[in-house]
């Protein structure tokens, strides 16, 4: 006669199972935002806000702020390890970033890139990678850049179940071929590419789509015109939501400044004095006091 208590996994005692060091234990995941909360907002008109993580420290005050979506970018290359570009950023670094931001989250979806050469090469490279950041890293979604000559990888990604966020217009990975940062999309043929990019990305089943460096006009009938979430960044207020790197909206990261982002704050200034203050005050003698001391 068999025990029904040692075929219950999904039932009462579920709590008292351990799942990982980062993935989200079930009392977070219960009240986390999913890619049907997502979609939805987009179908009443309410805007989604999403910011980019890369540790446990912003991501906490992001969740408890109450940021709908949590982007784990491979723009952790610039503003965390100092590259010139995105493109040194490997699978094994997002992986670890995606799990120190999943474990700071409660309610916030979160979306882990895919870095430069992790989906380019073929399909089952681009599946394996994906599934490596759901499975290894806990994110709920991953994001890839491109448009039609991407359409048939996220179609094979998102067989696996795996929801998939498009990114077209500006895209990083492709810097060489754009020869810098530039605004995409201001030549009608452009423009015209970039809107069957759009559509592309929507049929091969992304849920929600990054809009970065067009024309805001453009952003405009792109949103209209596509049934899936755009989210912005340099691309307009007509967007269904909005994304900024934390490290530039906080005035963390001065290497450069897109016209498209505005500091919601400046912290560096207060950090830096900070820590002029506490190499003064142990060069002085005077940390630590006896207040700090056993």
């Amino acid at each position: 006669m068999s025990c029904p208590l040692l075929f219950m996994p999904f039932g009462p005692f579920r709590k008292a199972f351990s799942f990982g060091p980062g993935i989200k234990s079930e009392s977070s995941v219960a009240k986390a935002k999913t890619v049907l909360d997502i979609q939805q907002m987009k179908a009443q008109g309410e805007k989604i806000s999403v910011l980019t993580a890369y540790d446990y420290t912003f991501a906490r005050l992001m969740d408890q702020a109450g940021i709908d979506i949590i982007l784990v970018g491979d723009s952790v290359g610039s503003v965390v390890a100092g590259y010139e570009t995105t493109l040194p950023v490997t699978m094994d670094e997002m992986v670890y970033h995606t799990r120190a931001v999943v474990r700071g989250t409660r309610t916030a979806f979160i979306v882990s890139d895919m870095p430069f050469l992790s989906y380019q090469i073929d399909l089952r490279d681009a599946r394996l990678n994906a599934g490596r950041l759901v499975k290894e890293g806990g994110a709920q979604a991953v994001k890839l850049e491109g448009g039609e000559n991407v359409a048939a990888t996220i179609a094979a990604i998102v067989a696996m179940d795996i929801p998939v966020m498009g990114h077209i217009g500006l895209t990083p990975q492709s810097i060489h071929r754009m020869g810098g940062y530039k605004v995409q999309g201001r030549q009608e043929e452009q423009a015209r590419q970039l809107l069957a990019d759009a559509k592309a990305v929507e049929a091969a089943g992304a849920f929600a789509m990054v809009l970065e460096g067009i024309p805001a006009e453009l952003a405009k009938q792109i949103t209209a015109e596509v049934g899936i979430p755009t989210i912005g960044i340099g691309a307009g207020v007509h967007c269904d939501g909005q994304v900024l790197v934390i490290h530039d909206m906080l005035g963390l990261f001065d290497k450069y400044s897109p016209k498209f982002v505005k500091r919601f704050a400046d912290i560096s200034t207060p950090v830096s004095q900070g820590i002029e203050d506490y190499i003064r005050e142990v060069k002085d003698g005077v940390f630590p006091g006896p207040e700090h001391s056993f």
